[in-house]
């Protein structure tokens, strides 16, 4: 059997463990499996090397547009933290663009999603992204579907993978898809990593809750609840302190915030929750009590339909040591 072709697109300012993580995850399918599955390169815009975020430099295997469309088996683009502000040449997006189409396969890593995107790859597909970006690779490519909570996604040919070190779980998947659940299996335990990770990437979001946005009257009661959310906070209360009725107050307050009165109030719980977890030991019917929430079982269906994880899972994951 002839060895599979990988290749990784890698432009300026790309991040080193977009690159690095697959390419090890492939190089130890090689190895565990005994025999050379996988030709791994780096492909980039220009020859000689590109300089990574970290301001480390990365040899270029092979340049882009000097490379047949129909070299590869899997073609993987990686992300860059500000890839959003990178211009990239026409003639590139071209070449990926006809190049990902003529490999069995083809994805990315990270915020490399939206490469595939200016590529025209990704309409009608369903996508993920760092969850930091996700949004703003919605508002961009609106006819494709981004799922910001994925750690993996696989729809067709195209493959895509949430942030950074989720780029490792996406050429595992690759690799078990190739070679099977055994071979998967030894290469995870020789790389000490989740053989299939728990939850989805929300659980490591750290944007919490938003700002206060309105005007003057909404963002004093957005302060008051993110202060106290262990009080009753319906929208009689609410609208009260606000000097409104409550009808007007909720209209009011979801045309501004563009959320609901009581999703704003679920969403401060389940960050102040959140943070309880990953300081205090306490009971989770504590936590519960201590943030607003009925019981724990409120609390657990809550943070499994916001953070994809339940409560004790995310405490065993994030609780500071």
């Amino acid at each position: 059997m002839e060895p599979r072709s990988v290749a990784i697109l890698a432009l300026a300012g790309v991040q080193f463990l977009d690159i690095a993580g697959p390419l090890d995850v492939f190089a130890e399918a090689n190895t565990q499996s005994g025999r050379h599955v996988y030709d791994l390169a780096i492909v980039g815009a220009e020859p000689g090397h590109v300089t990574t975020s970290s301001g480390c430099g990365l040899v270029v295997d092979l340049v882009a547009c000097e490379t047949a469309p129909t070299c590869f088996d899997t073609l993987l683009v990686a992300g860059a933290p500000r890839i959003l502000e990178l211009e990239v040449r026409t003639d590139l997006l071209a070449w990926l663009g006809q190049t990902a189409t003529r490999c069995r396969r083809y994805g990315s890593v990270c915020s490399g999603a939206f490469l595939l995107g200016q590529a025209g790859l990704l309409n009608g597909r369903r996508v993920t992204t760092h969850w930091a970006v996700a949004e703003a690779l919605a508002q961009r490519y609106p006819e494709a579907s981004v799922e910001p909570d994925a750690i993996c996604l696989f729809d067709g040919a195209l493959r895509t993978a949430a942030g950074v070190t989720a780029g490792l779980d996406l050429a595992l998947a690759l690799v078990e898809e190739d070679l099977g659940d055994e071979i998967a299996r030894r290469v995870a335990a020789q790389l000490v990593m989740f053989f299939k990770r728990g939850g989805g990437q929300m659980q490591f979001s750290r944007r919490g809750v938003s700002a206060p946005v309105g005007r003057s009257a909404l963002q004093e009661v957005q302060r008051w609840v993110a202060a106290r959310p262990a009080e009753d906070h319906s929208v009689e209360h609410l609208a009260k302190r606000a000097g409104m009725s409550p009808r007007h107050f909720a209209r009011l307050f979801r045309a501004e915030t563009g959320l609901t009165p009581a999703a704003y109030v679920e969403n401060v719980r389940i960050e102040a929750s959140r943070r309880l977890l990953e300081i205090e030991d306490a009971a989770l019917k504590q936590v519960a009590g201590a943030c607003g929430f009925r019981d724990a079982d409120t609390l657990r269906r809550a943070f499994v339909r916001r953070v994809g994880t339940t409560p004790a899972e995310y405490r065993r994951r994030h609780a500071r040591s």
